[in-house]
């Protein structure tokens, strides 16, 4: 098991390209079990998380490769499998987004229930009630979610939650439509860029998808799918942490192949905080000014400010002059960074929701242990400008949803090594 140790205070300058998005990238292998042919995805990640997708999918059948391009290439070769067990799945949540495709494509799709960051109750029975609308039969058997259908058939389905709409139940009902009889319309369907992409990768592949990016997606089932090249949209959620990294180290950072018009609620609460964000090309540039200041952020379904931002943006906030509010409306238990940033002298109170920034000076560094792929985010954004050296224990969690992300920090001039712990 590794660890990071950073030795903080140097301040960031320099470029670095944002890679595709884990979050798009994760349903769209999935749906190539819905496909004949080959599919080439161009831009995925190469993140743990991807890495466990591609052997889930290798056991279900479809053969997955990294070309010389470094592409990753998919193709369905053996439909007998249906079983995505709990070794497998245990791993990671975007596992379960295999259950809407193998009931398309197979009639019959049994899921171990999923794991993942341990960041508060996800159920996923809004899934299964999409696989119940379209006509499958669900069953929860020993852990495992058995589900089968003779045919699916459209219908009308809404999606919303009590903490808003279900981006992978929006992904996992879609997928099965593509295949089902007739027009499925989903309502309060979930908006995120994630899901578009996914929609305009299946539209690539001849699904007949239209609404996509609004909270009604409708979907003209057709018989077949075929394979298709196509290219991931970048991870938003990459160019806001290394907006954050740029911050709180007073950098001046270009992020290249970034898509301001999927962060709009994230450089609004930028500005206020006292970031410069300006659109540079394909990208933007990031600098800040020494003094920042105190702001409100509340998580919401997109296009409100993304929960898996909340740890990053706590960081920085602990260094604005007086007292933020962060409320999580999404997973209202994901705080489990609290403590770890307060052993490096934040004052960071928690009330329900909420916590209270009591905005300090300085940071220092100190021994913490990452809990979950954001947190870890967190940790390494407080230790880049922390007074002294500090060591992230665990840090295979933050493997799972950055690319190499200590060589691309200390491109732009941080201290931060990976070592065996």
């Amino acid at each position: 098991m590794d660890c990071f140790v950073i030795t903080g205070g140097n301040r960031l300058r320099g470029q670095v390209t944002i890679k595709g998005s884990k979050n798009a990238a994760l349903p769209i292998m999935a749906a190539s079990i819905l496909t004949e042919g080959e599919t080439v995805l161009k831009g995925v990640p190469e993140l743990a998380d991807v890495e466990h997708l591609s052997f889930i999918l290798e056991k279900l059948g479809v053969a997955v490769m990294r070309d010389e391009q470094r592409n990753i290439r998919l193709k369905v070769e053996d439909e007998m499998n249906c079983l995505a067990e709990y070794e497998l799945v245990r791993k990671m949540r975007a596992s379960v987004c295999v259950m809407g495709p193998l009931l398309a494509k197979r009639r019959y799709a049994r899921v171990s229930l999923p794991g993942g960051c341990n960041i508060g109750d996800r159920p996923i029975g809004l899934h299964l009630q999409g696989m119940e609308a379209l006509g499958g039969e669900t069953e929860l058997v020993s852990g495992d979610i058995h589900v089968k259908a003779k045919r699916l058939k459209g219908a009308e389905i809404f999606m919303g939650g009590p903490f808003g709409s279900t981006v992978l139940g929006t992904a996992n009902v879609m997928m099965a439509a593509c295949l089902a009889e007739g027009t499925t319309v989903i309502e309060s369907a979930a908006c995120e860029p994630e899901v578009v992409d996914l929609a305009d990768y299946l539209n690539a592949c001849g699904a007949g998808i239209t609404g996509h990016g609004t909270p009604r997606i409708t979907i003209e089932g057709v018989k077949s799918l075929h394979g298709c090249e196509y290219t991931v949209i970048p991870d938003r959620i990459e160019s806001g942490t290394f907006m954050v990294a740029a911050a709180i180290t007073n950098g001046d950072v270009k992020l290249a192949n970034c898509r301001l018009d999927h962060l709009l609620a994230v450089v609004d609460r930028l500005r206020a905080i006292g970031v410069n964000v300006e659109r540079d090309g394909d990208g933007a540039q990031i600098s800040s000014s020494r003094h920042l200041e105190p702001v409100s952020v509340t998580t919401q379904p997109y296009p409100g400010f993304p929960t898996d931002l909340q740890a990053q943006f706590m960081a920085l906030l602990s260094l604005a002059g007086g007292n933020s509010i962060v409320t999580e409306k999404i997973f209202p238990d994901r705080f489990v960074h609290v403590a770890e940033l307060n052993r490096m002298g934040a004052r960071l109170r928690k009330e329900g929701p909420t916590v209270i920034v009591e905005g300090v000076k300085q940071l220092v560094g100190a021994p913490v242990m990452a809990s979950d792929l954001r947190a870890s985010a967190a940790l390494v954004m407080a230790g880049l400008c922390a007074k002294g050296q500090t060591k992230i224990a665990r840090v295979y969690h933050i493997d799972r949803g950055y690319e190499h992300i200590e060589e691309r920090l200390t491109a732009l001039g941080a201290d931060i090594k990976r070592l065996p712990e």
